[in-house]
């Protein structure tokens, strides 16, 4: 009865059906049925989708947001003024630091402000410079924590224990070395740092520590 009329009829309700599927797929609702004629049509395909997430990214495809902490800006501190040139200046100064990168970095740094900072190798040889300085204490001690020699975790609680509270005693490792911060800590060391903390604040800390006991320390 409806043979005739209505077979062509039902071809074209299939073909409005299809027609009525395309808004969605239009409005970015890729999927099933719908994503394979958004591929086929060239619009808003699965690559072209991908690129586009990588371009806003700007990192190969992964979310700014976990690239951000890895590439924080760093500001360097400003280089502090150097000292007032004495040359009958005792010594405030001491270090226990046999890496050769690190020492050259330190009277390198020193030169530039005018610091005067001693190398010794042991606690006698630092008794001694002491003695010549006469009552005046040292200002600051560095340890290299990794200075096998020194023996850093033996010394600095005598050193502590005679000095009090007159000299600082500060320390670098390796920002790894979790154990040996928390033991230096627990046998008088005043501050512990990493390697990279302790380069970028040499020229403050020097700076502070540096200056006669007469000038006021400059504030940074």
């Amino acid at each position: 009865m409806n043979a005739g009329p209505g077979r062509p009829s039902g071809g074209g309700g299939r073909g409005r059906r299809r027609r009525g599927r395309r808004p969605p797929n239009h409005r970015g609702q890729g999927t099933g049925p719908g994503r394979e004629r958004q591929n086929q049509d060239g619009i808003y395909t699965a690559p072209m989708d991908h690129s586009y997430r990588a371009v806003m990214s700007g990192n190969n495809g992964h979310r700014p947001g976990r690239s951000r902490p890895g590439f924080a800006a760093q500001y360097p501190q400003p280089e502090p003024e150097p000292l007032p040139t004495r040359e009958d200046a005792n010594s405030r100064i001491f270090a226990f630091v046999d890496d050769l990168f690190f020492a050259a970095k330190i009277q390198e740094t020193a030169r530039k402000l005018n610091v005067k900072v001693e190398f010794v190798k042991s606690d006698k040889e630092l008794a001694d410079r002491m003695q010549q300085n006469g009552e005046e204490k040292p200002s600051l001690i560095i340890f290299d924590l990794n200075h096998a020699n020194a023996k850093p975790l033996t010394l600095i609680p005598k050193l502590k224990s005679k000095l009090k509270k007159g000299t600082s005693i500060i320390g670098f490792l390796s920002h790894v070395q979790g154990d040996l911060k928390q033991k230096a800590h627990e046998v008088g060391c005043d501050m512990v740092l990493p390697r990279s903390a302790f380069s970028q604040n040499l020229p403050q800390l020097l700076r502070r520590h540096g200056a006669p006991e007469d000038q006021p320390p400059t504030v940074q």
